[in-house]
């Protein structure tokens, strides 16, 4: 491992400090941070969808040691489609995650670009994204799905593995309350638009087991992340399949939860940000956090919150993470600072919510 200048003795040969210095430059990105590679911490990224890429994007810029878990209930689109026809897992999410960990060059955007492609036509191929039957070709020929994934990782020269959260798919179900009104709904789509309050949300088959890959990251990280994202169909998951639970509550890593910059409709109306930590503490009481991160601009009481997260053992670190226009998407580069300062154990930082221009 090359040592910086600041590491070297005053004593060291000239040349061992200029090709020290060389090393320290070439850890620079192109966005003028610094490349932490196999120095970084080990992080598990837990999660599925835009948020789970949002999270990834953010951690290409602190570390390289990156694990993404990928939830694998997904029924609609391209994924659903597949995952009927074929019984395989639904490969959308894990596709996503692929992407955001691709290697910036022209190579690897490129390839990037080709996986996230989209077909439009009338026929049978209409809608369906080019890296999900990729990735269901490699999974038939390898008969591996870890290492299907691992082979359009290289395809795509990414920064760090994805991971299934199980080697099965999963269903999501959940008793949503509307009023005097109560039902039972099933399926990653139909939960995440049905309104109502969610109750009893749950994953079948129950006793399914978590991926071992996932397990073993887990169990090796420094530390763990879950959200943002679709919070009961998403990021809740990872908390209800029991073995992934145990998992996460026996874990040395630290762990840290981003919350979201608004409410999904359908899912988590009328919840405030406090509620979505409390969903968490709910289903999983022995998990104990040590970060809670939360845009100012979305928090509607503060004190409310910083209870909850201390509740949980976590500190609150309120930032603007958010991007400067009037859509409500993590900024990579803001996201990445948040986790840079947490992994370096700088996280008293609090800030006001921003005044209206």
């Amino acid at each position: 491992m090359s040592k910086t200048p600041s590491d070297k003795r005053s004593t060291a040969p000239s040349q061992d400090a200029d090709t020290a210095t060389r090393t320290a430059r070439a850890t620079i990105d192109a966005a003028g941070w610094r490349r932490r590679g196999e120095e970084g911490p080990a992080v598990v990224a837990l999660g599925g969808g835009h948020g789970l890429s949002a999270t990834l994007r953010a951690l290409r810029h602190v570390t390289h040691r990156l694990t993404a878990v990928v939830t694998v209930a997904d029924d609609g689109g391209s994924s659903g489609r597949l995952r009927r026809e074929f019984d395989c897992l639904p490969p959308g999410d894990l596709r996503m995650a692929l992407a955001a960990l691709t290697d910036e060059t022209e190579w690897g955007l490129t390839w990037r670009d080709v996986l996230q492609h989209r077909f439009s036509g009338e026929g049978e191929l209409d809608n369906h994204a080019l890296g999900n039957l990729l990735i269901l070709a490699l999974w038939q020929l390898l008969g591996d799905e870890v290492e299907g994934l691992d082979w359009v990782g290289r395809l795509l020269s990414i920064h760090g593995r994805v991971i299934p959260m199980s080697a099965s798919p999963l269903v999501i179900e959940a008793d949503i309350v509307d009023g005097d009104h109560r039902q039972r709904v099933s399926g990653q789509v139909a939960v995440a638009t049905t309104r109502g309050r969610m109750e009893h949300v749950r994953v079948v088959p129950e006793d399914a087991d978590a991926h071992p890959e996932a397990i073993r990251a887990i169990d090796a990280a420094d530390w763990v992340i879950l959200g943002p994202g679709s919070w009961y169909t998403s990021v809740l998951p990872h908390l209800i399949l029991p073995s992934m639970r145990r998992a996460l509550v026996s874990t040395r890593a630290r762990k840290l939860v981003v919350l979201n910059l608004s409410a999904q409709s359908g899912e988590t109306d009328d919840m405030t940000v406090a509620d979505h930590l409390r969903v968490l503490a709910d289903y999983a009481p022995e998990l104990r956090l040590d970060v809670v991160v939360a845009d100012p601009s979305v928090v509607e009481d503060v004190a409310d919150l910083e209870a909850v997260a201390a509740s949980m053992g976590a500190v609150l670190v309120l930032r603007q993470v958010r991007t400067g226009d009037a859509l409500c998407h993590h900024d990579p580069l803001r996201l990445a600072a948040v986790f840079r300062d947490a992994f370096d154990g700088v996280v008293g930082d609090i800030t006001s919510p921003p005044r209206e221009a």
